[in-house]
């Protein structure tokens, strides 16, 4: 399996998110930067942690310019409920058959039994500038990405 490496431009892709509605990645290439986390599943404790902490940081994100989207296998229905008992503003979108995953290469832990959780942040044209891949550092997720969203916007704004 090919996996998408910084450098790299992040594969068209067209999902939809918690309301039914499909989102066309290429949509936001040209306008935003993007931060798209694959997560394994809607509700575990790990990955409610870090939705809220994506959510709790939006803010800044936004500020600086980003997009934030959550990935993974679970149904629109499965994110509507997560988003609407965690108050998520940002998409969340269905990937049900794991089409976008294997798109970008997000490897699965044990044993391929756990999907895997990598968080990828793209530039405005959608070229791949920094990747966190940890199951365990959940927090670090966005800590890393909005790093790395404040240092493009800067380098937008010389």
């Amino acid at each position: 399996m090919k996996q998408i490496k910084v450098g790299d431009r992040i594969p068209d892709f067209s999902l939809p998110d918690q309301d039914g509605n499909i989102v066309n990645i290429s949509d936001y290439l040209g306008n935003k930067q993007l931060v798209i986390f694959f997560y394994p599943q809607d509700g575990s404790l790990s990955c409610t942690r870090e939705a809220c902490y994506f959510r709790d940081l939006m803010d800044v994100f936004e500020e600086s310019g980003a997009e934030i989207i959550g990935i993974s296998g679970q149904s629109v229905e499965s994110h509507r409920n997560f988003a609407r008992d965690n108050n998520l503003k940002y998409k969340l979108l269905s990937d049900n058959k794991n089409e976008v995953r294997k798109l970008f290469g997000v490897p699965s832990q044990l044993f391929g039994l756990i999907p895997g959780r990598v968080t990828y942040v793209t530039d405005r044209d959608g070229k791949v500038r920094f990747i966190f891949n940890s199951q365990t550092e959940i927090q670090r997720h966005a800590d890393e990405a909005l790093k790395i969203c404040l240092l493009l916007k800067k380098n937008y704004q010389t």
